[in-house]
């Protein structure tokens, strides 16, 4: 078993690390907003399209899978309504605890803890995620009404023309499948390659606030995950992807969001990078645990 998780965790620290590296071997803070947006805007939207058209998603079957990936982000902002610390406003404290890093760290770990074969239902999660922060997460963090943004997401409409034309996938140009495919495979590497490089520059303030703070997104998502396992027809796979969406640390995105609408982006800042730090420990004893009990 030590073997498998060295095996699994072992490529995503190592290519965060060089993100690091490189980031810390640099004099200047590396400006990394154009290969971030590219990602966000190309390549991970040929990820998603590439999975789905490849790995189909029946909706009418998978609706557990939909709804189990909805609550996993509601249900902890629910609990966490009740436990806020003093010190934080409640939009930057709920917002990082409901939307967790279900990009850099969830999709790697996931494919390489549970099979590449189940990449459809993993980016499933991820675009769900996605539109979800781009539309509660934005209302809650404006207080205006962003609630339709998500409509200009690009990974949500790759996410709707994957899942439309995979049945067509015979008349889909072998070239064009091939150039998509390509594209996708950058995102992955990309995107922990990115937050090593933004790891290495920003520094962690608060330090106490924000151990305590992911200590509670921690427990949040422990306690909504009963609540969700045995009320829901999961199968054996998803549960252990909704185990790990709810033990992720919170998104990168979380940060950059609070900045933009002023809202504590240094505490938030903290609060994500020490999540992701923490992570380093947590997810080995999360992907454990969910292959040998369930």
């Amino acid at each position: 078993m030590i073997f498998t998780l060295l095996n699994i965790v072992v490529p995503v620290i190592t290519v965060c690390l060089m993100g690091f590296i490189f980031g810390r071997r640099q004099a200047r803070t590396p400006n990394m907003d154009f290969i971030n947006y590219v990602n966000v805007h190309v390549f991970c939207p040929s990820l998603i399209f590439s999975a789905l058209l490849s790995n189909p998603v029946d909706l009418s079957s998978g609706w557990a899978l939909i709804v189990a990936g909805t609550l996993v982000i509601v249900l902890p902002g629910i609990i966490l309504h009740f436990m806020q610390p003093a010190g934080i406003s409640r939009q930057a404290f709920l917002v990082p605890g409901m939307f967790r890093n279900t990009g850099n760290v969830g999709i790697p770990l996931m494919m390489l803890a549970y099979g590449k074969e189940h990449l459809g239902d993993i980016v499933l999660l991820f675009v769900l995620s996605n539109s979800l922060h781009f539309s509660l997460g934005l209302f809650l963090l404006s207080g205006k009404g962003n609630r339709w943004l998500w409509l200009k997401n690009p990974n949500v409409w790759a996410a709707v023309f994957g899942i439309l034309l995979a049945p067509y996938k015979q008349y889909i140009p072998g070239f064009v499948e091939t150039s998509v495919d390509m594209l996708g495979q950058i995102t992955i590497p990309l995107m922990l390659f990115s937050l090593g490089v933004r790891l290495s520059h920003d520094k962690i303030a608060h330090i106490g606030l924000a151990l305590r703070i992911n200590l509670l997104y921690l427990v949040a998502g422990a306690i909504c995950l009963p609540l969700i396992i045995f009320t829901l027809p999961l199968t054996a796979d998803w549960t252990r992807f909704i185990i790990m969406a709810a033990m992720l640390p919170p998104a990168v995105l979380n940060y950059l969001l609070c900045e933009h609408y002023k809202v504590e982006p240094q505490t938030v800042a903290s609060i994500v990078l020490l999540g992701n730090v923490i992570s380093v420990v947590t997810m080995p004893i999360v992907i454990w645990l969910t292959l040998v009990m369930v």
